[in-house]
């Protein structure tokens, strides 16, 4: 994805789900992480990218206090129940990632993949954005793996610096 795509699909306004993932975030940050001395006071809760895969809906999600990848339940399909804070692996096309479990009022259950936390080195809200939309076209992207290496194992940090 070109940084004019990019862009763009920031400023598109983002599904009805990610709306209500962002009114959560809001809510959570007036109140549980309010006043912590950790957030990055030039960031604001955002959820964007979000995009239909494999029936269920996958995008970002930015806040004071971290950076997300987040799974959340489709039109055919819904994430898979299991308890709070445990990992589910997915396969993406970079490869396999554990994204934990979690549930919020509005929301409902839905998987999350920590990019950034904290996330103190984004000097604005548009750095912010385009690293975690990077992240999502990364994810997306076929892994290339050395055939003498064996097969590629990027972390969560990996998907935006390619190491």
């Amino acid at each position: 994805m070109s940084a004019e795509t990019a862009v763009a699909s920031a400023e598109l306004p983002p599904p009805a789900d990610a709306q209500a993932l962002a009114r959560a975030f809001e809510a959570i940050h007036a109140t549980r992480m309010a006043g912590l001395d950790f957030l990055n006071p030039r960031l604001r809760v955002a959820a964007l990218g979000f995009r239909d895969w494999r029936g269920l809906r996958i995008g970002a999600l930015i806040t004071p206090w971290s950076i997300n990848l987040v799974l959340l339940s489709g039109a055919t399909e819904s994430v898979p129940a299991i308890r709070r804070g445990d990992a589910h692996p997915w396969a993406f096309p970079s490869g396999v990632y554990g994204f934990l479990a979690h549930e919020e009022p509005g929301v409902g259950a839905y998987h999350q993949c920590s990019l950034f936390s904290p996330v103190t080195e984004f000097a604005t809200q548009e750095d912010a954005e385009q690293a975690a939309l990077a992240a999502l076209e990364a994810l997306m992207q076929p892994s290339t793996p050395n055939a003498a290496a064996g097969p590629a194992r990027l972390s969560r940090r990996g998907l935006l610096t390619g190491t």
